[in-house]
């Protein structure tokens, strides 16, 4: 039987995939909230959502995973202010307010951002 396979591909190889994903987690990590594109919003909330339960953990071995992926700035703000705020939190942790259509080519359009 033929199995479906988890996540976008958004017309892109891997490491351009990777590369994609890893700059929008890092904005929205670093902003807290992004505009963007509805498809790409609802794959950022999927990894972004994994990577604050992490980080909910602040011990040591969660900080080193972390910085396998984003730089040390990004890790210390994920670990030392955004996690701390849903330590009681089961998760979660984003909503995806969707917007009208954008004008040049008619994508669907969202806002990403971290629930306060």
């Amino acid at each position: 039987m033929r199995k479906r396979k988890k996540g976008r591909k958004f017309s892109r190889k891997r490491n351009q995939r990777k590369a994609l994903s890893k700059s929008l987690a890092v904005g929205f990590f670093l902003q807290e909230k992004i505009k963007t594109t509805e498809a790409k919003a609802k794959e950022l909330k999927r990894t972004a959502e994994k990577f604050l339960t992490k980080a909910k953990k602040g011990d040591l071995a969660a900080r080193r995973y972390l910085l396998r992926f984003f730089p040390k700035k990004v890790v210390k703000k994920l670990v030392e202010e955004i996690a701390p705020k849903y330590k009681d939190r089961r998760g979660g942790y984003t909503r995806i307010i969707k917007l009208p259509r954008r004008k040049s080519d008619g994508a669907k359009m969202a806002i990403i951002e971290l629930i306060k």
